[in-house]
């Protein structure tokens, strides 16, 4: 009888890994065999070289000073001044419930529905220059339809977001939108669901494409599939035929200045939200992620060097439920990651391989009740003597129930973090409060959010 048992929970563990455990299709050959023929179209190879020379505009040569300019507005928004007052909001009876410096930047503001371009002054790290739709029109979304990929209906999200020029899109009332295939997007967008409860699901998921300057806000993604492919607009005047798309919530390939900002997302078939291909100048803020396998992936191939210029802020986000790995999982760059919160991760939180750069600084990693996964970091098929010399670094992070993170490469002595960094023992203990409206926000009109 407890052979027969041992068995039956042999079995569960097998189907529970098959469901859950999918390798990311972006690091396999078939992918990239699939996908670059299509790729190597004149319209798409015009729109590359475009893409190419923002991204390479939008690279920052001194990586350092951004995420040391966002650790100090954390540091004095917490501290407040050379007295050492805290300055956390919320935490009181304040009707604002802004409890860290992006948020502080909106969400106090009560007529925000009447202001809602100034959330594209709030964006910092690396994505901080993103404006998204702010130079154009607001764009309603009426219809959550999206029957007719290659002439979208007007009032849908589809129709808004591959119009030429730039657009503030927002949604005339709560909805749940499935996509048939890959929702593709134009440059110079902003997708805001405040004011309503926004949902991306049971369908297809985002792509950004070998464009610039998007904002994706307060909408949730969940149970993202595989789209079949086949006739695809992706702006005003062309569409083309697609593949099979991968199944990421969000897709970020060879794109810059990019901002995803309270969303929430889980269970999609392949990453959460990837960004490959030299994408660069990207912040993820403020965002809830639950029910995944391989959650963020920064770079797909060990041979494309091309991902040295990414540069991408990871802050005020909670990794929550059921998250197994990658958190990131990186290649190349240069990877802030900032007061975020880790909770039981079920085999690693942070990884990598081809010599990423990746700073931890201020979050707060609990690690899993399995003896076997307490170390927060990964490095893939590397020999110590190889991974020894990367810079991965862990400042003033706070670890509890064994967590541990394997540091390499030279100490930051003399880090060059601004002097007003004023948190030196423990900051990881405030990231409870500045991850506690981390997730789609209910905001309502008239009031602040």
């Amino acid at each position: 009888m407890a052979k027969l048992y041992h068995l039956f929970l042999l079995t569960c563990l097998v189907v529970t890994i098959s469901t859950l455990v999918h390798a990311n299709v972006k690091e396999d050959k078939a992918y990239w065999d699939r996908i670059l023929p299509t790729l190597n179209t004149t319209y798409w190879q015009k729109k590359a070289s475009i893409a190419a020379k923002a991204n390479d505009k939008a690279y920052t040569p001194d990586p350092y000073a951004v995420s040391g300019n966002l650790s100090s507005t954390v540091s004095e928004m917490i501290i407040g001044g050379i007295n050492g007052r805290r300055n956390l909001v919320g935490l009181g009876n304040s009707s604002c419930m802004a409890t860290n410096p992006i948020d502080r930047c909106w969400r106090c503001d009560p007529n925000w529905a009447n202001n809602r371009k100034k959330l594209a002054d709030c964006v910092q790290g690396f994505g901080r220059k993103t404006t998204g739709g702010k130079d154009g029109p607001i764009y309603v979304v009426t219809d959550p339809s999206d029957s007719d990929l290659v002439n979208p209906r007007p009032g849908t999200l589809r129709h808004a977001v591959t119009r030429n020029g730039p657009l503030w899109i927002i949604f005339a009332r709560s909805m749940k939108i499935r996509l048939n295939q890959e929702l593709i997007m134009a440059g110079n967008k902003t997708i805001d669901g405040r004011g309503a409860d926004v949902t991306i699901a049971n369908g297809a998921g985002i792509t950004i494409q070998f464009i610039e300057n998007v904002i994706i806000h307060g909408i949730k993604i969940y149970d993202i599939m595989v789209g079949s492919g086949g006739l695809v607009r992706d702006s005003e005047d062309h569409y083309g035929l697609r593949t099979i798309s991968d199944g990421d919530g969000i897709s970020i390939f060879g794109s810059s200045h990019i901002w995803i900002d309270h969303v929430s997302m889980r269970n999609c078939r392949d990453g959460l939200i990837d960004a490959i291909m030299g994408s660069t100048a990207i912040t993820i803020s403020n965002s809830h992620f639950t029910d995944h396998n391989e959650v963020m992936l920064f770079g797909a191939s060990d041979t494309y060097d091309g991902d040295q210029k990414m540069q991408i802020t990871v802050v005020f986000n909670r990794f929550g439920k059921k998250l197994i790995q990658r958190m990131p999982r990186c290649r190349f760059g240069f990877i802030h990651v900032l007061n975020n919160f880790y909770n039981r991760w079920e085999m690693y939180a942070i990884g990598g391989t081809m010599h990423p750069t990746i700073i931890s600084e201020g979050n707060k990693f609990i690690a899993p009740n399995n003896g076997h996964a307490k170390e927060i970091t990964k490095r893939t098929l590397v020999p110590e003597a190889e991974w020894k010399t990367w810079q991965w670094r862990s400042i003033n992070d706070l670890y509890l129930n064994g967590a541990f993170f394997r540091q390499s490469g030279a100490e930051l002595i003399n880090r060059p973090f601004s002097n007003k960094d004023m948190i030196k023992a423990k900051p990881g203990s405030y990231v409870g409060r500045l991850t506690r409206y981390s997730r789609s926000l209910r905001c309502r009109v008239g009031k602040p959010c």
